[in-house]
């Protein structure tokens, strides 16, 4: 997986957390998604595609995080994909969704694999073997 493609499945996953956030708190009738949206559907959609290239860029890493993450990703890429399969999204589903342990462990997992392989200052980006890795704060 090239950096832009981890940088952007780590954003479509960030982002579309912060969407379902603002969603649940519409308080939306369950319903058919249909007409001007927004809608949850295709953004969980997008998040459950991004944990798909995160699970395959990390299931076979030498690197035991990695593979929590990948781990991590497939449990809550199953609940994601649980919501896609249903006729009628609301927020309180959404909301459920949210509070699941294992989306907010695929989110812990990125916040800290972001954290831990940013640099922390410009000399270290200088340094020998430095590794460029994608900021989430941004």
């Amino acid at each position: 997986m090239t950096d832009k493609t981890l940088e952007n499945a780590i954003e479509a996953i960030e982002s579309g957390y912060e969407f379902l956030l603002a969603y649940a708190a519409q308080g939306r009738p369950a319903g058919v998604e249909s007409g001007p949206g927004p809608h949850a559907q295709p953004t969980i959609k997008g998040m459950q595609d991004a944990m798909q290239n995160l699970i395959a860029a990390f299931a076979q890493s030498e690197d035991v995080f990695e593979k929590v993450i990948s781990e991590d990703c497939t449990k809550a890429s199953a609940a994601l994909g649980f919501i896609l399969k249903q006729n009628k999204v609301g927020s309180e589903m959404v909301d459920n969704l949210n509070a699941s342990i294992h989306l907010r462990a695929v989110l812990t997992d990125l916040f800290l694999y972001s954290e831990v392989l940013k640099p922390s200052s410009a000399a270290d980006l200088a340094a020998p073997g430095a590794v460029q890795t994608y900021d989430a704060s941004k």
